[in-house]
């Protein structure tokens, strides 16, 4: 395996985002700053640049035009993808912690945090109508008394989002897959560590997953006791088959790319794996991913 260490952030990662086509990557951390790359080479096209606060969230339409991220500065805005002008402002009473389009592009979602005496809400505002961006009023607005949604996405066609909340049934200590229509839990992928991510391979019966003991703790530890790998399961035995090594902190996100090799992306590496890896058989369960670093790309 080949690692592509994109190095453009100063604080830990919160979510990365490959769009529809896979050729570009976003990320945002805990710093003002958010970042498309070139997933191919790894080279930075650009940065996204008006936060003032950690962006917690981020996402791009389906074919690109618009990007949409959602900050702790009370904020959710949206950018022009090739000039990263920013075309909306959307202030809000506490953190934006998840964003995202709909499948068209045309209606924005975005989740805000239980903090300062303020509840949780979800917000929609449809694009096509300006008098929502410039009043700052969604057509519907959500409350979540019980606890603040640290997850959501769209559902099937648009019609709903999916959301997990803090005290939910989706943990970060074992990721559970559920059936985006009924909700129906289908399977769970248990680990030794807390899970900070999980993501579902496009094109293959994968699930990879990521996480490691809290960062408060990481200190005090070595990396082999923290658990820092992305962990590879089968998506119907449950059972383990692969590992990647090589970080140094907890994995705060992932993703595969959504060609038909897929690349695992976390704490900003882009892994290249091999066919080989990716066809594998069930009988091959426990095979140990061990990549060769050789100097920072």
């Amino acid at each position: 395996m080949k690692p592509i260490l994109l190095q453009g952030h100063e604080r830990s990662i919160t979510q990365i985002k490959y769009n529809r086509e896979g050729d570009l990557l976003f990320t945002v951390a805990k710093d003002p700053i958010v970042n498309v790359w070139y997933s191919v080479n790894g080279e930075r096209l650009g940065t996204y640049m008006g936060h003032t606060g950690a962006v917690w969230c981020v996402d791009a339409d389906w074919d690109t035009k618009h990007v949409l991220t959602g900050s702790a500065d009370n904020s959710c805005r949206l950018w022009d993808c090739e000039t990263g002008k920013q075309l909306a402002l959307l202030k809000t009473n506490s953190a934006v912690r998840t964003c995202g389009f709909d499948f068209g592009g045309n209606i924005i979602m975005f989740s805000t945090d239980k903090q300062m005496g303020y509840q949780c809400f979800v917000s929609f505002f449809d694009l096509r109508d300006p008098s929502q961006i410039d009043n700052n009023e969604p057509y519907m607005k959500i409350p979540c008394n019980d606890s603040k949604i640290t997850s959501a996405v769209w559902g099937p066609l648009g019609e709903c989002i999916i959301a997990g909340h803090e005290s939910g049934e989706l943990n970060q200590y074992s990721a559970k897959l559920f059936d985006s229509t009924t909700l129906e839990h289908q399977k769970t992928f248990r680990t030794e560590r807390p899970v900070n991510s999980a993501a579902l391979s496009p094109n293959y019966d994968h699930v990879v997953l990521g996480g490691g003991q809290e960062a408060m703790d990481v200190t005090t530890t070595s990396t082999r006791i923290g658990k820092f790998e992305a962990r590879f399961f089968h998506l119907a035995f449950e059972e383990e088959f692969g590992r990647v090594k090589g970080h140094f902190g907890p994995i705060n996100s992932v993703a595969f790319h959504p060609d038909v090799f897929a690349r695992m992306v976390s704490f900003i590496a882009v892994w290249l794996f091999f066919p080989q890896i990716m066809q594998f058989e069930a009988m091959h369960m426990q095979v140990s991913i061990q990549p060769e670093i050789k100097g920072s790309l």
